[in-house]
């Protein structure tokens, strides 16, 4: 069944009074972070609460995911071994930019014998992995990898290239559908990076609704506050969903059987349409069964 990523929240692991909060938040998936909201000398005492709190459960219907820390630093080798261990549903790895990372994190969770259900998804956040793109989302066809998508990374795109963030984020847009484009030519998923201005009520709308229309699965978020209006946004509108649903039982009845394309509410509808209408209706029904 697909599993509803509109909002997926970073909640920091060294803060265990945050991560007892996130128990009860409406966000489709948490991100218990290793990386950039722990400092240094936190990183072992993340580790071992991130391991405890899965290990408690509690989370309900939320998907959870760990953020470690990118393969250049110290701290990698260990958070994804902790990871691995505490079998959650995927390990977020920030600033992959090469096949060989990708095979990296495969060969550490083979040799700690993790479980082969937890996946593995790639912050897009450097020049390099920009341009690679299709051939990091490619390196999915291989089961070592475990790669199930992409976060893309604005922020760190924005230091590394120099490209400044602007509202609307005009000149990233070439670079957000490269990447759009290489996930889906490989059946993977992709979800837009955090909103760092979270007092910004509208702001955070626009972008989230520029990131849906862009074809973005859902978006990471930095502050609970953000989780409700992402939710709504992401989410199929009722009357598409009807429309859907309409479609499917059109094509359904024996007459149209075999035919390709049909007239349905003064509209001709092909069967491309079709594919497109389960996906809103499986979306929706995803969301519906998560109730929130």
């Amino acid at each position: 069944m697909t599993h509803p990523r509109r909002s997926l929240l970073f909640m920091p692991g060294s803060n265990a009074r945050a991560l007892e909060k996130a128990r009860v938040l409406p966000a489709d998936g948490l991100i218990l972070d290793i990386e950039d909201s722990v400092a240094p000398d936190a990183k072992a005492k993340a580790r071992e609460q991130i391991a405890e709190a899965i290990a408690a459960q509690g989370f309900g219907k939320r998907e959870i995911w760990i953020r470690t820390n990118s393969l250049d630093s110290q701290w990698w080798a260990d958070d994804v071994a902790m990871a691995g261990k505490a079998k959650p549903d995927g390990i977020l790895v920030p600033k992959v930019s090469s096949v060989d990372d990708l095979d990296k994190i495969g060969d550490r969770l083979q040799g700690i014998g993790a479980d082969p259900s937890i996946k593995v998804w790639a912050m897009i956040e450097t020049a390099r992995a920009v341009l690679d793109a299709a051939k990091l989302a490619a390196a999915s066809r291989d089961p070592k990898t475990r790669l199930a998508g992409f976060v893309f990374g604005p922020n760190d795109i924005s230091r590394e290239t120099r490209i400044k963030m602007q509202p609307g984020r005009a000149a990233m847009i070439p670079m957000i559908t490269h990447c759009i484009l290489a996930t889906r030519a490989h059946g993977l998923e992709i979800l837009d990076g955090p909103y760092s201005d979270f007092s910004n009520v509208d702001g955070f709308a626009l972008e989230c609704a520029q990131g849906r229309d862009l074809g973005f699965d859902g978006k990471t978020l930095i502050h609970p506050g953000q989780i409700v209006a992402c939710n709504a946004i992401f989410t199929p509108p009722a009357e598409e969903v009807a429309h859907a649903r309409r479609i499917i039982a059109a094509f359904e009845l024996p007459e149209n059987a075999a035919r390709g394309a049909i007239q349905l509410d003064g509209q001709m509808v092909e069967r491309l349409h079709a594919e497109m209408a389960r996906r809103t209706i499986e979306i929706a029904d995803a969301i519906s069964a998560m109730g929130n």
